[in-house]
C-alpha cells in the first residue's frame, strides 16, 4: 500500500488552506477525511500496479525487493485487498461527498488504465501521472464551500506533478541502463535528450506560472497583500535542488524518498509553507 507514497496526497489539503478556510474546523475535518479516503484510493492502484508488473519488477534492481514480486505477501490476499478497499473507500465516500465519489472512481478509472495500457505510451504516461494530481486537488475542493480558489494553482501543481514524473522517469532510464527496455517498453521510445528537453520546458513553465500564481491568484485578494512574490525564491530553490539531486548526486528514481530524506529540500519547503501561511492567516485585512 506504500505508506510512504502518502505524502502526495497532502496536496488535498490545497483548497482549504489557500482558500483560507485551515482555521475553520468543520472544513478541516472533511478535507481530513477526503484525505484519509484518497490514501485508500490511492493505495489501491499502487497493489493494482504491483500485480500488473509483478514479472517485470523481479528483474527491476529496486522493486523486486517489495512484498509482491519478493513473494513475502500472498498474491490472492493482494487480489482481495484490490477489490475490498476500492469498494470500501468509494461506497464510504459515495455517503460522504457523491461529487467526491466520483471524483475516485475517476482516479481508479484513470489509473487502472494506466496500469494496464496507458504507462507502456511514450509522454502519455507522465501525462496521466498529472493528471492523477489535479484529481487530487480536486477531491480537496469538492468536499467544502471553496470562494478564493484559483484555476492557477491547479496549473502549478499539474506542473511540479510533471516535472517530478520526468525526473523519475530520467533516473530510472539511467538506474535500469540495458535492461530498461525489457522492464517497460516504454522506455524503448525514451532517451535522455528527450527527457532532459522536456525537463527543462517544465521546469521552466513550472517557476513562471507559479509566478503567475502568486500575482493573479483570488487568493492574493483574501490576503489583501503582494507579499506571495516573496515565496518565489522558496519554490526557485527547491526547483534547483532537485535538478542538483538528479543530475550531480544521481537520485530522484523515487522522489517521495527524495522528499523524506532531503533536508535542504525539507526546508525549502517548510519556509515556503510557513511564509505563504502568515501571509494568508498572519498578514492583518486592510
Amino acid at each position: 500500500m506504500r505508506p510512504k507514497q502518502w505524502t502526495k496526497n497532502v496536496i488535498v489539503f490545497a483548497g482549504l488552506v489557500f482558500d483560507g478556510q485551515l482555521s475553520q474546523p468543520e472544513a478541516l475535518l472533511r478535507v481530513v477525511v477526503a484525505f484519509i479516503l484518497l490514501c485508500l484510493t490511492a493505495s489501491t492502484i499502487y497493489i493494482v500496479n504491483d500485480l500488473v508488473d509483478i514479472e517485470s519488477d523481479r528483474q527491476h534492481p529496486q522493486k523486486r525487493f517489495r512484498p509482491l514480486p519478493s513473494g513475502q505477501f500472498p498474491i490472492p490476499w493482494a487480489v482481495g485487498a484490490a477489490i475490498v478497499i476500492p469498494v470500501v473507500a468509494v461506497g464510504a465516500a459515495l455517503l460522504f461527498s457523491p461529487p467526491l465519489a466520483l471524483i475516485y472512481i475517476i482516479y481508479l478509472a484513470l489509473h487502472i488504465l494506466y496500469s494496464f495500457v496507458l504507462k507502456q505510451i511514450v509522454i502519455l504516461d507522465v501525462m496521466a501521472i498529472t493528471t492523477g494530481f489535479v484529481l487530487r486537488i480536486a477531491a480537496g475542493v469538492v468536499v467544502i464551500d471553496v470562494a478564493q480558489f484559483s484555476p492557477w494553482l491547479y496549473a502549478c501543481s499539474a506542473l511540479l506533478a510533471l516535472f517530478l514524473a520526468i525526473g523519475k522517469r530520467r533516473q530510472e532510464l539511467i538506474l535500469l541502463a540495458d535492461n530498461a527496455k525489457s522492464i517497460r517498453p516504454a522506455f524503448r521510445e525514451y532517451n535522455l535528450p528527450l527527457l532532459d528537453d522536456m525537463l527543462r520546458i517544465v521546469t521552466t513553465s513550472t517557476l513562471i506560472t507559479y509566478i503567475l500564481y502568486t500575482i493573479e491568484a483570488p487568493t492574493r485578494r483574501f490576503a489583501n497583500t503582494n507579499l506571495a512574490l516573496i515565496t518565489v525564491p522558496f519554490v526557485m530553490y527547491a526547483l534547483f535542488r532537485y535538478l542538483y539531486l538528479i543530475h550531480v548526486k544521481g537520485e530522484g528514481s523515487a522522489p517521495d524518498e527524495v522528499l523524506l530524506q532531503d533536508r535542504p529540500l525539507q526546508a525549502a519547503i517548510l519556509l515556503w509553507g510557513l511564509t505563504f501561511l502568515f501571509i494568508l492567516y498572519g498578514v492583518p485585512r486592510s
